[in-house]
């Protein structure tokens, strides 16, 4: 489709916003009937042809009383949905009466079939209409959509009955589907502090289609793929990542058909999501496209895709999930639970403030194993999952199971405010099970803050943006897995380490004039017999040692515990007591798993010889791993040196002197 004619028809939806709404809806609520009455208005303009012959199928059928009448209806309409009301949108201008015209418009809703009838739902329209009839503007709405101005059909419109003189150019679905995404762009704009939370830039959409299908171009066959989201918000990484592909498959002579698959739980990004799946034609791809939250109402849990993209929120809440899942401690689900070489089961599940990498470990969860591509993953994150959570928790068990079963291509550090509704640096994970030889047990790290250029003015918190020209390199020092000051390859085991419990024994020296409290000695038997023990001590008793001690001073055990507290206190020089540590001399050692020697070596040298009493507490050891792109891409700042400090001081002498002189013989 013509620039021009994308334009212009973008042009005049926006102005039936602006013409009819202005004075009824704030702003920021046009897109309450715009984007639901642009999908309407393309539904009734393919469905227009085949009207009459639909409702005479309707007849038929209801004369032979047959209950499920859609499949017929839709069959007879030629497309993957219909409507059988009496009336086409255009019939609904003639109305002079408000009422007449809210009856027959909710009757032509109401004829749609059940696929339009769940988008209409959840675009929540049917409450708009009191407030469009109450403002006496459902009437001009409905006339401009259906204006001659504007064709939003598939066929052409002629100036002349011969069709010799083109009005109009007829507008194909992938046409309607750029326009219905520009028009969803443009809302997203107008609605800054809402638009990044269902709608990703797409330039980084781009960028990551590429990152996913570029590596396995050449290997493309004529064949079926398929392609998931399971946070799709508007579907537009999936839209993007079809045209990838479908592109990349023409160039190589390849015919393929790709499927798109995708979950949202937001209802009206879903409605607008299945939407554009329908305008674009899509009638079986929007029956892809399901409702709810992925993590716990998985409705693809049976299905494995060959690609997946993903923007799943980050920094948000996902605690209403946990409990639905039966609280965090008892959530079971496989795709965030799995088990260590020794049998033990390994929880991955984060904290609830932040639910991020479950999506990911859903996508893992749906990977091809049996196939010769296997299945690959893109997916953005905030830096939360490459660094947060100790060793054990969570988030550093997730990062485990991804890194030691070698899922990881690459990660890819993005420049800051390129997203709308954070101005943080984020993240591109690349995974693959299948990786090629060269990436077999590496993690290719690519620092991509700086490649980027401004906008002319801030879209939200987006300032920036990746050109055409950005996104080839990238994908180019990916492709060649290249070493260089923004490119660093690294052994997986780089990334991981163990957490170490480095224990100290407990020193005590006993104090016999300390007073023990009352509420410590309740009863007088206790206080006499502590009483006793302390005024008959063994004059060679060591009050250092609390191992003689205990054994010396005739008390039980019972009692010596209680009165320990109150009549000890630490000294470094007295013997350790039997079996116990000090709490606050207790510390925690992070070994790398590239340290020479392992752990019993960096005890030998970084641990002993500056404590050598101190033990580790095996039980305790526990394996981390995180990803630091400040630690891999450091750069020490270079200081100047004296002299040049001093030259520059000297030459600044000179300068002053100069400047000096011409003042003062101007003076003369």
């Amino acid at each position: 489709m013509d620039n021009q004619v994308h334009n212009s028809i973008v042009s005049f939806i926006w102005g039936i916003a602006d013409d009819c709404l202005r004075d009824v809806y704030v702003r920021g609520k046009y897109r309450d009937v715009i984007l639901p009455m642009t999908v309407i208005r393309r539904l009734d303009a393919m469905l227009e042809e085949t009207k009459p012959a639909v409702l005479s199928m309707k007849k038929q059928l209801d004369a032979a009383k047959i209950d499920n009448q859609w499949p017929a209806l839709c069959n007879t309409a030629g497309q993957a949905f219909c409507n059988a009301s009496p009336f086409l949108l255009k019939d609904l201008t003639s109305r002079a009466k408000a009422q007449t015209l809210k009856s027959d418009f909710i009757a032509y809703l109401d004829g749609f079939s059940p696929n339009v009838q769940v988008i209409l739902d959840k675009f929540k329209f049917r409450n708009q209409i009191d407030t469009m009839v109450d403002a006496d503007i459902l009437g001009s709405v409905i006339e401009k959509f259906t204006s001659s101005d504007i064709n939003l059909s598939p066929n052409p419109i002629y100036k002349d009955a011969n069709k010799t003189i083109l009005k109009h150019p007829g507008l194909d679905n992938h046409g309607m589907g750029t326009i219905f995404e520009e028009l969803i762009r443009r809302f997203n704009e107008e609605n800054n502090e809402e638009a990044g939370e269902h709608w990703t830039p797409r330039d980084v959409v781009e960028l990551m289609a590429d990152l996913v299908f570029m590596p396995i171009a050449d290997k493309i066959k004529d064949a079926s793929y398929s392609c998931y989201d399971g946070a799709c918000g508007t579907g537009g990484m999936l839209t993007v990542a079809q045209d990838r592909l479908l592109t990349l498959a023409k160039r190589r002579g390849k015919e393929v058909a790709i499927h798109l698959f995708g979950q949202e739980i937001n209802p009206e990004t879903y409605a607008i999501c299945t939407a554009d799946m329908l305008l674009k034609g899509d009638g079986e791809e929007a029956e892809h496209i399901m409702y709810g939250s992925t993590l716990s109402d998985d409705q693809h849990a049976s299905r494995q895709f060959d690609f997946m993209l993903s923007n799943p929120p980050y920094g948000k809440s996902w605690k209403t999930d946990a409990e639905k899942m039966g609280g965090k401690k008892e959530i079971l689900d496989t795709r965030f639970n799995t088990y260590l070489e020794n049998g033990d089961t390994m929880t991955m599940i984060p904290r609830t403030s932040d639910g991020q990498l479950l999506f990911l470990l859903n996508n893992v969860a749906k990977m091809k194993k049996d196939t010769e591509l296997g299945s690959r993953i893109a997916e953005v994150h905030n830096g939360s999952s490459i660094f947060t959570g100790d060793a054990g928790s969570g988030e550093s068990n997730a990062r485990r199971y991804l890194i030691e079963n070698d899922l990881v291509e690459a990660i890819i550090g993005l420049p800051d405010k390129m997203f709308y509704n954070t101005p943080l640096n984020t993240y591109i994970w690349i995974l693959s099970n299948k990786k090629e030889q060269r990436r077999k047990g590496k993690i290719q790290l690519i620092d991509a803050s700086g490649m980027k250029v401004p906008l002319r003015k801030n879209l939200g918190d987006k300032g920036c943006e990746l050109t055409e020209e950005n996104r080839h390199e990238i994908v180019r020092i990916f492709m060649d897995m290249e070493e260089s000051e923004v490119s660093h390859i690294y052994d997986n085991s780089e990334f991981g380490y163990w957490s170490v419990v480095v224990e100290r024994p407990l020193r005590l020296r006993v104090v016999p004039g300390k007073k023990v409290p009352d509420t410590v000695l309740k009863k007088a038997e206790e206080r006499v017999q502590f009483e006793r023990a302390m005024s008959s001590l063994p004059s060679d008793i060591d009050l250092s040692n609390w191992n003689a001690f205990a054994r010396k001073c005739g008390l039980k055990a019972t009692l010596l515990k209680k009165v320990r507290p109150y009549i000890t206190e630490k000294d470094p020089l007295a013997f350790p007591v039997e079996g116990e540590a000090d709490p606050d001399l207790r510390d925690t050692e992070i070994i790398p798993f590239t340290f020479d020697g392992g752990i019993e070596r960096f005890f030998e040298t970084e641990v002993i010889p500056f404590a050598p009493d101190a033990w580790i507490d095996e039980k305790s050891t526990k394996v981390g791993y995180e990803l630091s792109f400040t630690k891999h891409f450091y750069k020490p700042m270079v200081f100047r040196s004296v002299q040049e400090i001093v030259d520059d001081l000297q030459a600044l002498e000179r300068e002053t002197d100069g400047m000096l002189a011409e003042i003062l013989e101007g003076v003369d």
